[in-house]
């Protein structure tokens, strides 16, 4: 997305393609959802959820009370109908084999925050392979020092299917949980890289309450932090 450029809303497409894959994803993986009231009704939010599972994307957007904007692979943009669908649901094209997708991402999500919508990212940067909470990365925190946004952690719990409950043998019922927006207003006078590892931090904390998950030393991809 070029800088001249304003990300595409969620339009009727997501509407309807919600009111669809909620009554699917029920029965498929029975959520749980709680918390939907610490989303506020109106301003930028960030929800700052923990990725087991590449369904993330679809479970989040399904089950928030309001519209979810996220990132998508640019190559699902390439044909005109695969173009017109993703930006109807308000997804953002990202050129992930780029060297300069990071900024790309992070100047996306601040156009959105800025247009007082709500945007979805991973600080994790890549889905847990093993279920444990890796290590944030400090693109989330950016985006919410520099738009004001209000934080909402969300904890995911049982999305990914392969990590069987090693009492019943089925995969875990899954849950959906919203936290209360984590402050972040007092990090305002500290210094760029120091606010933005406090609030990273207390990003990562908050995901860690709501899910139990155990920490990982280190981040998902092996890569080091941003």
């Amino acid at each position: 997305m070029s800088a001249s450029q304003q990300p595409a809303r969620p339009g009727i497409v997501f509407t309807i393609g919600r009111a669809v894959l909620r009554p699917l994803l029920r029965i498929r993986f029975r959520p749980i959802v709680s918390g939907a009231e610490h989303i506020p009704r109106s301003g930028p939010v960030l929800l700052a959820s923990n990725h087991l599972s590449a369904v993330d994307t679809i479970i989040i957007p399904s089950f928030s009370p309001r519209k979810v904007q996220f990132l998508a692979k640019a190559s699902l943009f390439d044909s005109r109908i695969g173009g017109w669908f993703m930006r109807s649901i308000g997804a953002i094209p990202v050129l992930r084999e780029t060297g300069s997708a990071a900024q790309a991402a992070l100047e996306a999500g601040r156009e959105v925050l800025a247009s007082g919508q709500v945007f979805a990212v991973f600080p994790e940067g890549s889905r847990s392979r093993d279920g444990r909470l890796y290590r944030g990365r400090g693109g989330a925190a950016f985006m919410a020092l520099e738009t004001g946004a209000q934080v909402v952690p969300v904890g995911l719990i049982g999305t990914n299917r392969e990590i069987l409950d090693p009492v019943s043998g089925r995969p875990p019922r899954t849950e959906v949980r919203f936290g209360r927006p984590v402050p972040l207003d007092d990090l305002a006078e500290l210094p760029g890289g120091r606010a933005r590892r406090a609030a990273t931090e207390r990003i990562m904390a908050a995901i860690q309450e709501l899910t139990g998950q155990e920490l990982a030393d280190g981040y998902a991809d092996g890569g080091r932090g941003a």
